[in-house]
């Protein structure tokens, strides 16, 4: 996959509207002032329902109770894909047994390629604790508008019309999900294996 501008956006906008505090809408009134504040919720994730790489159908509630480290990609990404999934296997390498507390998700966004048994050998690539996700065209868009994530199918030069011959540019954030499904922090690609796994270990 190239990288473009566009793949940029979705990303430069997260961390924008999250740093002016543009997508955090839980809010409270406080005794005495009479008035609403905001308290810190970020508004990036939800439910979702797809299907895992077992073929199981499985939603974001049968994760609860453990922290999910989430990327949207796809299995034919040639670059940034597996270069972010083994970051992602490298940091949580180092966490030894705090590991176990945190799912490791690969996220369709490719789901007319990527079936639950492409997804068997592209995850397992990566080690035993991945899960990857499929789904219909409408849950995989759907988990994208709320992750905010940008997704375009675009024709690669050598398909001579064939329409399977695609790569799609996207945004490339890992996104780290509580155990009670809320938005505990996110990570570009630039993330090294060491400062992401520091990075987990204090907020796990």
């Amino acid at each position: 996959m190239l990288r473009n501008r566009q793949a940029l956006i979705p990303y430069l906008l997260l961390v924008a509207a999250l740093a002016g505090g543009l997508l955090w809408h839980q809010s409270e009134q406080v005794p005495g002032l009479g008035k609403t504040v905001i308290t810190g919720r970020a508004d990036v994730g939800g439910p979702f329902r797809l299907i895992d790489h077992t073929g199981k159908q499985v939603t974001d509630a049968d994760f609860r109770g453990r922290y999910m480290l989430i990327y949207f990609g796809y299995s034919y990404c040639p670059d940034v894909c597996p270069t972010t999934l083994a970051v992602m296997a490298q940091a949580l390498e180092k966490l030894g047994t705090k590991s176990q507390r945190i799912v490791p998700i690969l996220i369709t966004i490719d789901p007319a390629r990527d079936t639950p048994k492409v997804l068997t050998d592209y995850v397992k690539a990566f080690g035993p604790t991945f899960v990857g996700l499929t789904g219909s065209e409408a849950a995989i868009q759907d988990a994208e508008k709320k992750y905010r994530v940008y997704a375009v199918k675009r024709p690669l030069e050598s398909s001579k019309g064939s329409a399977s011959n695609y790569g799609v540019d996207h945004s490339s954030v890992l996104y780290l999900m509580g155990p009670d499904g809320r938005l505990v922090n996110f990570y570009d690609e630039a993330v090294s294996p060491d400062d992401l796994a520091k990075d987990l270990r204090q907020r796990t």
